[in-house]
């Protein structure tokens, strides 16, 4: 294999990456960002300064919440961009580990262009917070991986955190709405303190279904097969494959995408103008280093497989 086609394959897998598929699941969530979008600029065109409201997204691993999450506010950002409202912005951090206050404080001031002491104690880190949000005209702040803000789980770190949200949320001079995404440990932060779930729409991403979204699945690879120039194999376009794809990612529409790109690079590699069953054999190979009687895209009985598992082997 030639080092220029390594370089060619890492160069257009890059761009496949770059390229989100909408999917029935992201309608929905796009659909209510609008609209708080919209709610917080009528606010602002008004004069008024009306507590904000935010959104919630949930969870687990790899059903493409962060993925989903890029381009909602990439595509908010653009939306502002090209408006009357270039005044406007949104600000995205992932939460930081250790989560505490002052840490995703300091963290959200860098995001925000402002460097401060670690010195400094928290509230006084908070208070300019909400100083350079009214500053920048933040509309919108979010917390990836949100579930880490309770990562102790203690009772007195819950209350700190939902606090936090709420006073962000109905600060008198510059109300910013608060958008939530991580797994399902996230719901507790909202469940502990109902007066910030009663501000937060939610959305939960649920896992798939071989029998509800096997055809789903097909569609997602005849796309990915369009943009990838490639021609998809009939093996790959039975309703059996789609299933198979789908318990080989354990159910989870993210790494759904990463298997079917996982492929792809396998058809790059090999120089092959069309995908086939067989890359998708090595995709799962390469990722988890299995016998051929533990990769779903070989055997029979593929269900008996835990797709979580690397390095599964027969026992000797």
């Amino acid at each position: 294999m030639s080092s220029e086609r390594i370089r060619q394959t890492a160069r257009r897998i890059a761009l496949l990456r770059d390229h989100f598929i909408h999917h029935d699941r992201f309608g929905p969530l796009e659909d209510r960002f609008s609209l708080l979008i919209e709610k917080r600029l009528a606010d602002c065109e008004a004069g008024r300064t009306s507590e904000a409201h935010g959104l919630a997204l949930s969870g687990l691993s790899g059903t493409g919440k962060t993925s989903a999450m890029d381009h909602l506010m990439s595509r908010a950002r653009r939306r502002l961009d090209c408006s009357r409202h270039q005044a406007f912005s949104n600000v995205s951090i992932r939460v930081p580990s250790p989560a505490t206050l002052k840490f995703v404080g300091q963290t959200l001031l860098r995001a925000l262009g402002y460097q401060i002491s670690s010195e400094r104690q928290a509230w006084y880190i908070w208070d300019l917070v909400r100083h350079h949000l009214k500053e920048r005209k933040i509309l919108f702040v979010h917390l990836d991986e949100a579930q880490d803000l309770a990562s102790r789980g203690t009772r007195h770190e819950l209350n700190s955190v939902a606090s936090m949200l709420k006073t962000l949320m109905t600060d008198p001079e510059w109300p910013v709405g608060i958008i939530l995404s991580g797994t399902p440990e996230l719901e507790d932060i909202l469940n502990h303190d109902p007066q910030l779930a009663r501000r937060m729409d939610t959305v939960h991403f649920g896992s798939l279904s071989p029998v509800v979204h096997g055809n789903d699945v097909l569609d997602l690879i005849e796309s990915y097969c369009t943009k990838a120039e490639l021609e998809p194999g009939r093996d790959i376009l039975e309703l059996a494959h789609g299933e198979r794809l789908i318990h080989a990612a354990a159910n989870q529409f993210g790494l759904v995408i990463e298997l079917i790109l996982a492929a792809i690079e396998q058809a790059y590699l090999a120089g092959a103008p069309q995908l086939n069953q067989v890359h998708f054999v090595q995709a799962y190979h390469l990722r988890t280093s299995c016998d051929d009687t533990f990769n779903p895209f070989i055997i029979p009985d593929y269900h008996r497989i835990d797709a979580r598992q690397v390095f599964s082997r027969e026992k000797h």
